[in-house]
């Protein structure tokens, strides 16, 4: 829920700070920003959480603290990528299949009731997916649109 509301509160100020800089309104611009600010939130988590989020992953995956790692990592270099005129649609594409290949992991954390920010399994479990995959789906179509339309 958090990052939603980082993405929604930082377009909103960053609509109005370019309002107020340019003069006029560059949703585009606000959405990028906006995206940018969320995946740098959602990183913090790969560092911050690492312990839980390393449960999310599947028994047969080797590597699991690494995995975390590179992908916290790879949601910064999108931060900044989205703003570079020649890597921004394939930054816009790559996000994309990511929001799609993590879901499995997002769904397979709330089954198990896992809390990624604790480590344990007391968390919301099932319907936390009433609010995670209408997210995931935002997450693409805001990409989608602020960076490949």
């Amino acid at each position: 829920m958090k990052p939603l509301f980082v993405l929604f509160i930082v377009f909103v100020i960053g609509s109005l700070a370019i309002l107020l800089y340019k003069g006029h309104l560059d949703y585009d611009l606000a959405g990028k920003i906006a995206l940018a600010a969320t995946l740098l939130f959602t990183s913090l988590g790969h560092i911050i959480y690492t312990k839980g989020m390393v449960l999310m992953l599947p028994d047969f995956i080797p590597l699991k603290k690494e995995i975390i790692y590179l992908t916290g990592v790879l949601e910064i270099l999108a931060a900044f990528g989205v703003f570079v005129p020649s890597l921004s649609r394939l930054t816009g594409i790559l996000l994309i299949v990511f929001f799609i290949l993590i879901l499995p992991a997002n769904i397979r954390a709330c089954i198990r009731h896992l809390n990624y920010e604790t480590a344990t399994y007391d968390g919301k479990g099932i319907e936390y997916l009433w609010f995670r995959i209408p997210f995931q789906l935002l997450l693409i179509c805001w990409t989608y649109y602020f960076v490949l339309y």
